[in-house]
């Protein structure tokens, strides 16, 4: 799937086109193959495998200029303005019936009706794959013209700033992810005989320990560095995808196993997105991969994930409501039942990636013996 809509006007902005003009450099798209530290002919697939290091990720958003297109009625209050609406000028009020019952009901969000209307992205297309199988009346068409795409978490957090390009979450959990070596998110593409076309492919995550290769400016990500694998404390983010390579383009199956994907948001501190059904939509290329992950996000992991790692004082920044948006995440979960109540667990999401090459090194295995 092409990650840029096929459109001259440029009536939708994507993540990858407008990021130098909003991110830092560190984040800006990898360097051209000229750049590169691999020496003219060498190859890149080591023992019928590649490997690539993540270096962005956006979440599947559509976005027309000032969201005139997908948020005609305008982007979602945040903390502050639900906060001044709720406990209004001109009365006394106490510390308990207002501040912590406000982040009471955060930590512990409700499922009752919402007291304030929230605004959800609208439209017929968007990024994303068909997680379901199937085509129903309220599935969107990709930018590409795929019938059946199921992405539901676009709908409830498309009209939130914060999650936007430029949003305060957009910008720094990718630059963290290129700063701290906890997000280091690789794959390995292992029983690899064509990048263009191989009907038997196996890819494996895993989280990397080194530092992403950058060219003497350090605006630009090369392909060639290494990346050691943490095998013992990372292990909960290993799993591993069956797949195959088509025209250039990687399709794995679904996951058979819920993924944590390790997505920390703020400076090195541990945290994970929790994905069911994850699968990889990926132009490959020696140099580099760029495309999709999709799957179900569960939704109350997301809300966790959400409180954890950002302050009321930062959700404000780009008006982030918790308890608005666990509210329409819970309405709009599509996947992943419960097996004894029914309540679907998961909201299907979509996840605009790149990666550039790397060169995985295992660590040593050693053996202690023990002398008689």
């Amino acid at each position: 799937m092409a990650l840029h809509p096929a459109n001259s006007g440029r009536r939708h902005t994507h993540a990858f086109g407008v990021l130098a003009t909003v991110v830092a450099g560190a984040l800006s798209s990898a360097g051209a193959a000229s750049a590169s530290p691999l020496a003219e002919g060498t190859s890149v697939i080591k023992n019928r495998s590649i490997a690539y290091a993540m270096t962005h990720r956006f979440w599947g958003i559509l976005e027309s200029e000032g969201g005139k297109e997908e948020c005609p009625q305008g982007f979602n209050d945040g903390p502050r303005e639900q906060f001044k609406a709720l406990y209004p000028d001109g009365k006394q009020w106490t510390l308990m019936e207002t501040q912590l019952k406000r982040e009471g009901e955060q930590w512990h969000p409700e499922t009752s009706t919402d007291r304030f209307p929230f605004h959800e992205a609208v439209g017929k297309v968007a990024y994303g794959m068909n997680l379901d199988n199937r085509v129903d009346e309220n599935d969107f068409v990709s930018p590409d013209g795929e019938q059946g795409i199921d992405n539901e978490l676009y709908r409830v957090i498309g009209c939130i700033a914060n999650y936007r390009i430029g949003g305060t979450f957009s910008h720094f959990e990718n630059l963290y992810m290129g700063t701290y070596n906890d997000n280091r998110f690789v794959i390995e593409i292992t029983d690899v005989d064509d990048l263009v076309n191989d009907d038997d492919v196996t890819v494996t995550t895993y989280r990397g320990l080194d530092r992403i290769l950058n060219d003497a400016t350090g605006s630009n990500f090369l392909p060639g560095g290494t990346q050691r694998l943490d095998l013992r404390w990372g292990k909960d983010f290993i799993q591993s995808f069956k797949g195959k390579i088509v025209d250039g383009e990687l399709i794995t199956e679904p996951g058979a196993a819920p993924h944590k994907w390790q997505w920390s948001a703020t400076f090195d501190v541990n945290g994970y997105q929790l994905f069911h059904d994850l699968r990889f939509k990926l132009k490959l290329s020696p140099e580099g991969a760029e495309g999709l992950m999709a799957g179900y996000v569960d939704v109350e992991h997301f809300t966790d994930h959400l409180n954890t790692s950002w302050s009321t004082h930062h959700q404000s920044y780009g008006q982030t409501s918790s308890p608005s948006q666990h509210r329409a995440l819970r309405r709009r979960a599509d996947g992943v039942p419960d097996p004894e109540t029914g309540i679907n667990r998961g909201i299907s999401a979509a996840v605009n990636v790149k990666f550039t090459q790397v060169f995985i090194s295992r660590p040593e295995q050693k053996v202690i013996s023990a002398r008689r």
